[in-house]
């Protein structure tokens, strides 16, 4: 089977130079291992996303002298699937409505820290939640189903369904080989797979459509390492092909964060109007001429 990696950024925003190195990583790596290199545009958000971010990832990827297959998935054109993915969740009671909103959490966190004790948080650092909506009867939260709400994945009976399964298949480049690490996914708690305006979230999505696009290895940034747990679990409630995994390293500011669209960090095109070369980013970024992101 011929190897398959993705580049999947979102069109919230201009894309940077963390952006610009895990594409060509990934385009590297495909290369090396003469498989292919997709982009997938996960535009599931329909407030943040916007066509004139979509035209600058094309112009931003290609002025790097990226090229990928066409046609190009846009995640917003499979609603469908989602729902349907999601439906089979809820059909095997491993999903349900939640009814809590972000400050209703805050409040329910913030009296409980008052006495003393933390509040246990994912990996991410955000509250777990444990609002009362997972106890709420089929007729209870059927009878709030036209209330704002979000869908939430019972992690505890999801993982019992299928714990045989999950392990992690992961990738090092440099040798080739492949470990298998155990998956952690109640790290997580029950974390959301359907957002109140759409019918999936990215943990749901992205699982979909990796085996959609028949991806093989997932290269992605260390700040989407721990997720996998939670991938990992999906593909397997799903009966989904699981891909093997490389999370590569992070770049970082001068004050030590990662860059990001949220922070304002520079975009590709502002170091553009600058004079910089594509030569001279790719350089930066550790793919000097002669590199297989180089090769024509």
């Amino acid at each position: 089977m011929q190897p398959v990696f993705r580049f999947a950024p979102s069109p919230n925003g201009f894309l940077h130079l963390g952006h610009a190195y895990s594409a060509l990583t990934n385009d590297a790596l495909a290369r090396t291992v003469g498989g292919r290199f997709l982009l997938r545009i996960e535009d599931i958000d329909p407030q943040r996303s916007k066509e004139t971010f979509v035209a600058a990832i094309a112009q931003d990827l290609g002025w790097l002298g990226l090229r990928w297959e066409e046609p190009v998935l846009r995640q917003s054109r499979h609603m469908a699937d989602y729902a349907s993915a999601l439906g089979r969740l809820r059909e095997r009671g491993l999903a349900y409505r939640c009814f809590c909103s972000r400050g209703d959490t805050a409040r329910r966190v913030a009296a409980f820290e008052a006495e003393g004790t933390p509040w246990p948080r994912d990996p991410d650092g955000a509250p777990l939640h444990a609002g009362p909506c997972a106890t709420l009867s089929e007729t209870e939260a059927q009878a709030r189903a036209g209330e704002p709400h979000v869908w939430r994945l019972r992690m505890a009976d999801a993982v019992s369904c299928c714990p045989a399964l999950l392990d992690i298949g992961v990738w090092n480049p440099a040798t080739g080989v492949v470990r298998r690490d155990a998956a952690d996914p109640m790290a997580w708690g029950d974390v959301v797979v359907a957002r109140r305006d759409v019918p999936t979230s990215y943990h749901l999505s992205v699982v979909v459509d990796d085996a959609r696009q028949g991806i093989t290895h997932v290269v992605r940034g260390a700040d989407l390492e721990a997720a996998t747990s939670v991938h990992r679990l999906l593909q397997a409630l799903l009966d989904l092909p699981a891909p093997i995994y490389f999370h590569h390293r992070l770049l970082l500011d001068e004050d030590g964060r990662k860059l990001a669209k949220s922070k304002l960090s520079t975009p590709l095109r502002a170091l553009r109007e600058q004079g910089l070369t594509p030569r001279a980013v790719r350089e930066q970024l550790g793919f000097p001429p002669g590199s297989p992101a180089m090769a024509p």
